[in-house]
């Protein structure tokens, strides 16, 4: 079975399948925002792919998989409001999503529950499925010996600066800002100790970082998460609610890093729920029969195949 990924790669490769597993062959297939998608469109006709995963299902132009064979899903990926006075961070992207061509998608997949109410104002949702991690991140639990290294991964904004600017002072803290996701990731979370997860804007969500640094084997120290996808603070990661947890948390952690062994070997088990390799066989079958039993929204566009009369 040929299963192809659309999106970013440097943002998606790494929650993406990237090695055969269970009968299927995975595919990634770039396409880029305000890319007009003939190429890429092109290169999945070539492909004929059994079925297709989009990430950020909204930036995939419209009828682009008009009259494709496989199945396609689309999987949100970004927070959307939730109850009143949203953020206006999560009222840019709910405008964002207003243009998902719904017609492209069998099926549409958030990535987390309590974005649904939102989400369904403008696409019907088939499941909420948190994101997952590549097999090729996945490491043992190592020993820490020395200073610890922290490790952020993710672009700068106001928010997190307030955190991460000041602890750069006192810590060895790597901040990787720049979509790093391939191999040099790897090498990154091998040097280090623990992961850093801070929001985006002050708002609660859950950011897939969290669920990778735990299958790196690495400690994680985040903002709180919500959901929290069964991690459990206290026992998979350290939870802070302001600069001064974190400030406390680091110190604790330079102090007696051993101390929190447990806590990543809790983590890390947890992630294996994530692993790629298990979460997409089971997705693209459970889509399949699903389609099978009730049929696709997109079935009910002409297919550009019908309209040439082929």
């Amino acid at each position: 079975m040929r299963l192809a990924f659309v999106g970013q790669q440097a943002y998606f490769g790494y929650i993406s399948l990237e090695q055969p597993a269970s009968g299927i062959e995975p595919r990634f297939f770039e396409l880029r925002p305000d890319d007009p998608g003939t190429e890429l469109r092109a290169a999945l006709d070539a492909y004929d792919p059994d079925a297709v995963i989009a990430f950020r299902p909204e930036l995939v132009p419209h009828g682009l998989f008009d009259g494709l064979r496989g199945i396609t899903l689309g999987w949100l990926t970004e927070p959307l409001p939730r109850g009143e006075d949203p953020h206006p961070d999560l009222q840019t992207r709910l405008e964002y999503l207003r243009a998902i061509d719904a017609t492209n998608f069998d099926r549409v997949i958030a990535f987390e529950p309590k974005i649904v109410p939102a989400a369904e104002t403008v696409v019907p949702i088939w499941r909420t499925v948190p994101l997952p991690c590549t097999d090729r991140l996945f490491a043992d639990v190592r020993e820490s010996h020395g200073r610890p290294t922290f490790l952020f991964t993710g672009r700068s904004t106001p928010h997190r600066d307030a955190f991460l600017n000041p602890i750069k002072h006192y810590f060895d803290v790597v901040h990787l800002a720049h979509g790093v996701t391939d191999d040099k990731l790897r090498e990154f979370m091998a040097e280090a100790d623990a992961g850093i997860n801070l929001h985006n804007e002050p708002y609660p969500t859950f950011e897939n970082r969290v669920s990778v640094c735990c299958a790196a084997g690495l400690l994680v120290v985040t903002e709180p998460l919500s959901p929290t996808h069964g991690f459990e603070p206290g026992i998979d990661y350290l939870e802070v609610h302001n600069f001064q947890d974190l400030l406390v948390a680091l110190f604790e952690v330079r102090r007696n890093v051993r101390a929190f062994r447990r806590v990543r070997v809790r983590g890390r088990a947890k992630a294996e729920r994530l692993r790629a390799s298990r979460v997409y066989p089971a997705l693209v079958r459970d889509a399949m029969l699903d389609l099978r039993a009730f049929g696709s929204l997109r079935a009910a566009r002409p297919s550009s195949a019908r309209r040439a009369g082929r």
